[in-house]
């Protein structure tokens, strides 16, 4: 559950982050005064750089108005500043695309590691912000976790600042993971759309033929000032905005899901099931904050599917969207 009950306690909040000053490094124990190198590919390994922004944005999580699955319009109002991570080439020179919420997919191999130049532009809510991942290895230098005087290099970016995470990619890193903002503000940063994926795959594993990451979360009244909670995929509320998947009889499909807010949420695909990570049959898995589920087979049930949470809430407030498969 959210922890800030209205939008006073979330403008308080965001007054008090804005404060907020780079810390001092103030060590208390001998681990605290440690230096750590920037860790350097594995043989045979290489290194993905990557250069990403956190940045305002004004977002609609309905931006059809409507919720195909149901053939309802949603009249409210909807439309708020959220907070997105974009991709830009080399040196921040060009956009790569449009912030999004999640942000970008962020992709290496085992023996990787990923270099990440991250730039906060966040210049409507004026505070620091960071990318903390998970699933990979980090020094305590690109943890990327403000953790007051004991703040590490990466624990706080200030607007109009820029640092390079380093992160590797070991053995034991292969799945998908999320990241997110991890700093004095983390929780409404998230909470406004800061967060991705980052996917590990095994040297030279085959990529599935369909691959979708889907983020369950919700857009709270406290958050975008509606008089609704839109329960989302990937941003977006209601089939017809949610991702519309579609895929082809014989492809192998993988859907990865996980939970981006403080709810437990289930992942139904209809018309499938698949094979979760202890060998058994499912279809509908549950999972709470950042855990990863994947959905994966190879496609043999054409026409048009929903997905959705089965929290009925959530479901009901816009946690749905359409699989596609075409014979």
């Amino acid at each position: 559950m959210f922890p800030f009950k209205t939008a006073s306690d979330v403008k308080a909040a965001d007054a008090a982050a804005r404060k907020i000053k780079k810390p001092k490094s103030v060590p208390k124990d001998p681990v605290d005064t440690m230096s750590f190198p920037t860790p350097q590919p594995q043989p045979g390994g290489v290194a993905r750089e990557y250069w990403i922004q956190a940045r305002p944005i004004s977002w609609d999580p309905v931006p059809t108005g409507r919720d195909e699955w149901m053939n309802m319009k949603v009249p409210r109002r909807r439309r708020f500043t959220a907070l997105a991570y974009q991709e830009y080439n080399e040196g921040f020179a060009q956009p790569l695309g449009p912030p999004t919420i999640p942000g970008p997919k962020l992709e290496a191999e085992v023996g990787d590691t990923l270099v990440v130049h991250f730039r906060n532009a966040d210049r409507h809510y004026g505070q620091a912000h960071t990318m903390h991942p998970h699933g990979v290895r980090y020094t305590p230098d690109y943890d990327g976790s403000y953790l007051s005087s004991f703040t590490r290099a990466g624990g706080f970016i200030a607007p109009g600042e820029e640092f390079t995470y380093t992160w590797e990619a070991l053995p034991g890193s292969a799945g998908v993971w999320p990241y997110h903002d991890h700093g004095p503000n983390g929780t409404i940063s998230v909470a406004r759309g800061l967060f991705g994926s980052v996917i590990i795959r095994e040297k030279g594993a085959k990529k599935p033929d369909v691959e979708q990451v889907l983020v369950l979360h919700a857009f709270t009244p406290q958050i975008t000032q509606a008089d609704a909670n839109f329960q989302c995929f990937n941003g977006r509320a209601f089939a017809g905005n949610t991702p519309t998947v579609r895929s082809k009889v014989g492809q192998d499909v993988a859907f990865h899901a996980y939970g981006g807010d403080g709810m437990f949420h289930t992942f139904h695909v209809h018309g499938h099931r698949w094979l979760d990570s202890a060998g058994a049959h499912v279809d509908n898995p549950s999972f709470g904050p950042h855990e990863v589920v994947t959905a994966r087979w190879t496609e043999d049930n054409p026409g048009r599917w929903l997905y959705h949470c089965h929290v009925f809430s959530h479901q009901d407030a816009g946690m749905a969207g359409w699989y596609l498969v075409e014979p």
